[in-house]
């Protein structure tokens, strides 16, 4: 009778612990869109990352706006590269870009990570989310996902001197850069994509779709979920016996 009661007890607590979690997944998933994927039983886990809607800078945006929150971000990338449990991070991503230098921020966070990481372009990674899709190890973009390149744009007054389209150029030369330097394309052709004028209609700049942007060389693969979570557990697999083998040394 007393090992069927402390059965039963080890069950209602599996089970509470488990309702527990999956209560704390769905809250973290509405804050901030993160998650933490099992990916094992040796508690090897995979974090899942996602850029929705406008990337937040540092004013806040209307209450009906779909946002992703830098100071939400960054933090959660600093405690990622500090857990030994987590062993990858999945970006998915599915934004019209935002704020130029939160963007660039989460770019560079993602980027120093040194676990690996691959992402995912769903819907489409435009303006400032192009470096963010660039900044992991390993990028995929759906068949009918868009990339949209332009020149950088700036809300409110603008005064009208060279100055300050000296800092528009000294800004764009800093996304080209980084975008250059995580991907395939080269400088001159990037910049060409930024400044055309017979893709978009109103404005300057390109469209890429799907292959596309793999042609282009700014994303490694097309490909969808399934591709991603394989090869970030390839990733994760090779990665592992390396840092295994320096331990022991």
């Amino acid at each position: 009778m007393e090992d069927k009661n402390k059965d039963d007890y080890e069950q209602k607590s599996e089970t509470e612990e488990k309702r527990e979690r999956e209560e704390h997944n769905d809250s973290r998933i509405e804050q901030s869109g993160q998650l933490t994927l099992d990916q094992n039983r040796e508690k090897k886990e995979i974090h899942l990352l996602s850029i929705i809607g406008e990337i937040e800078g540092h004013e806040n945006l209307g209450s009906n706006s779909k946002t992703t929150k830098y100071e939400h971000v960054l933090p959660s990338l600093a405690a990622i590269e500090d857990s030994e449990e987590i062993k990858g991070v999945l970006v998915l991503l599915n934004t019209m870009g935002g704020d130029v230098e939160a963007g660039l921020a989460i770019a560079e966070m993602i980027a120093s990570l040194s676990k690996p990481t691959v992402s995912l372009v769903l819907g489409g990674s435009h303006s400032i989310g192009l470096p963010i899709a660039v900044s992991t190890d390993y990028s995929f973009v759906v068949p009918t996902g868009t990339m949209v390149i332009h020149p950088v744009r700036m809300n409110g007054m603008v005064i009208g001197v060279p100055q300050t389209f000296d800092y528009f150029k000294q800004i764009q030369d800093r996304i080209a850069g980084f975008v250059c330097s995580h991907c395939k394309i080269k400088k001159e052709r990037f910049e060409e994509l930024m400044m055309e004028t017979g893709f978009l209609t109103k404005d300057v700049g390109s469209i890429l779709v799907g292959q596309a942007a793999v042609d282009e060389g700014i994303i490694d693969e097309v490909g969808g979920i399934k591709d991603a979570l394989c090869k970030l557990h390839d990733m994760i697999e090779q990665d592992n016996p390396s840092k295994e083998d320096d331990k022991r040394k």
